[in-house]
């Protein structure tokens, strides 16, 4: 009888995010499964803006969370994590989460004695993509670890210093808002300069002039930037706004690395019209996006206007952002001229590129209950996970053959929409739904759907069955989950249960991986992902 060279029945594809088969209660009292350590790791990280308040968790004890995990997995799955680190500050557009967790991995790896794995250097240059980051890591270790730093940690920031440290970055980051400058910078981890670099000797001794001697610092004479910005900084206040506004004045302005930030400050006098169209020119497509308001205010010119509503509109502009698309919807609600309507509406549909036109009918339900409205997606934003989750699940609904597209709550109620439609128009129609009760949103909605999507936190309170038990095996069953808590609303892993995490769209570049039949592997280890969300 055949014993192992044996037919087996074909399990169907997975993906990486799994449940342990252990079950715990969720914060709403729902019967719910817990995941293994690197799928509970990988969800909180990819929605962990670090001391950042929940509605079930305070910001303490979901960094507690986190940093025990990432030092838990640095000992036990030394490759797994530091690929996770780096595709956290690169695809996963995280950096602060991302620098905690290469901080804290290596600690934990020094303390265990472990040596196995990536080198603790390069997981600490990994994270390192912009040029404040080397102090924002050494900032963090000191305060946390001790000024006692060790040799991988500053080889790897001296790393990163070589790579990101020149005269623009220099001008934009190095402030006296900074604890740690550019000059400190150098002289804790002793970087030697870049020898294929041969002016970054002197920038370096410029840095740490700047930094100790202030008064008597003199930029390289050959580095134009510089120098220029220093003959711009030596003018009399009274003669600034005339340079700005006078022929030429964008060109100098750019010439010397001044950001808007800069310019208001040297002016010392209201940013007017004339101001922001001198800097308009050199200003990135997300500092535009986030000036909107202030450009309207300051009256300036429908030329100038159609000028920014081209670049905000550019795919590649968009591509090269690398922001969330719940920013062109913070854009949109803060903006108050609709000349800016269609533009932010273009790069809102350019930023959620990865959701997949999927064929056949879909349900899509979408989390509006009070935990979502409870917290910030970040400090710097008034948007909640459920404008993010309104967000993703509109745009789903569009892109479908054929979708019902559902918001619920304590209770449930289809959300209209029209073939073509914007998705900003459609955000309109949501409302705030009070409780969490996924299972009865389940039973009102589905009918003989394809497959159900439910972008959510997972912390449902139902009684009985759990939502993704109530739809039949043979259906699909996609969970993006957009909090990162301990326990999910149903098992995952498995043949047609899956859970995705995050805030940008990457994650349903795998449904169409899932749906062809192939297994969707974590994102840094997966080529047909493209570096998705897994």
């Amino acid at each position: 009888m055949a014993r192992f060279n044996a037919k087996a029945a074909r399990q169907g594809p997975t993906s990486a995010v799994h449940t342990s088969g252990r079950t715990a209660r969720t914060h709403q009292g729902g019967r719910g499964h817990l995941r293994d350590a690197r799928s509970e790791l990988f969800l909180l990280a990819v929605a962990n803006f670090v001391s950042q308040q929940t509605f079930y968790e305070s910001g303490g004890d979901r960094d507690d969370r986190f940093t025990a995990l990432v030092r838990r997995l640095a000992v036990q799955d030394p490759e797994w994590t530091a690929g996770l680190l780096g595709w956290m500050r690169t695809e996963g557009r995280l950096r602060t989460a991302s620098l905690v967790g290469a901080a804290e991995y290596v600690k934990a790896r020094l303390d265990s004695g472990v040596q196995a794995g990536p080198a603790n250097r390069q997981v600490i240059a990994s994270v390192l993509r912009r040029p404040d980051e080397p102090g924002e890591l050494l900032a963090y270790w000191t305060g946390r670890h001790g000024r006692n730093v060790p040799k991988p940690v500053k080889r790897g920031i001296a790393d990163a210093a070589r790579r990101l440290y020149h005269a623009r970055s220099l001008l934009k980051y190095d402030t006296a808002t900074k604890g740690y400058r550019f000059g400190d910078v150098l002289n804790v981890v002793h970087a030697a300069p870049d020898a294929a670099k041969p002016w970054q000797g002197e920038l370096f001794r410029y840095a740490l002039d700047r930094r100790h001697h202030p008064e008597t610092a003199e930029p390289p004479a050959r580095d134009r930037t510089l120098r220029a910005h220093r003959e711009l900084m030596a003018l009399p206040v009274a003669e600034r706004r005339g340079v700005v506004t006078g022929p030429g004045g964008a060109e100098r302005l750019a010439a010397a690395g001044f950001t808007w930030e800069a310019l208001a400050g040297w002016l010392q006098g209201p940013m007017d019209a004339a101001a922001w169209e001198a800097v308009i020119p050199s200003m990135g497509t997300m500092a535009l996006v986030r000036n909107l308001r202030n450009f309207d205010e300051a009256g300036v010119s429908d030329e100038v206007a159609a000028t920014v509503a081209r670049k905000i509109a550019d795919p590649a502009e968009v591509a090269k952002s690398r922001q969330f698309p719940f920013r062109y919807l913070a854009a949109y609600q803060h903006a108050p001229s609709l000349r800016w309507s269609y533009p932010l509406e273009q790069a809102l549909g350019h930023s959620l590129g990865n959701v997949p036109s999927l064929p056949g009918r879909t349900l899509v339900l979408v989390d509006r209950s009070g935990s979502m409205f409870f917290s910030r997606l970040s400090d710097r934003s008034e948007l909640t996970r459920a404008d993010a989750a309104a967000v993703f699940g509109t745009a789903l609904a569009l892109r479908a053959a054929k979708a019902d597209l559902v918001e619920f709550g304590s209770s449930s109620a289809a959300v209209k929409y029209r073939t073509g439609e914007s998705v900003l128009k459609v955000l309109g129609r949501f409302h705030n739904l009070g409780g969490t009760d996924t299972s009865g949103a389940v039973r009102r909605h589905f009918a003989r759907h394809e497959r159900v999507l439910i972008v959510t936190d997972e912390q449902y309170g139902s009684a009985g069955r759990g939502p993704t038990e109530l739809i039949p095996a043979g259906v699909p069953v996609y969970t993006w989950n957009l909090a990162g808590y301990r326990v999910g609303h149903g098992p995952a892993g498995g043949d047609k249960r899956h859970v995705f995490g995050g805030l940008s769209d990457a994650a349903f570049r795998m449904v169409a991986l899932l749906e062809a039949g192939r297994d969707a592997a974590w994102p840094w280890l997966s080529r047909d992902a493209g570096g998705s969300a897994a």
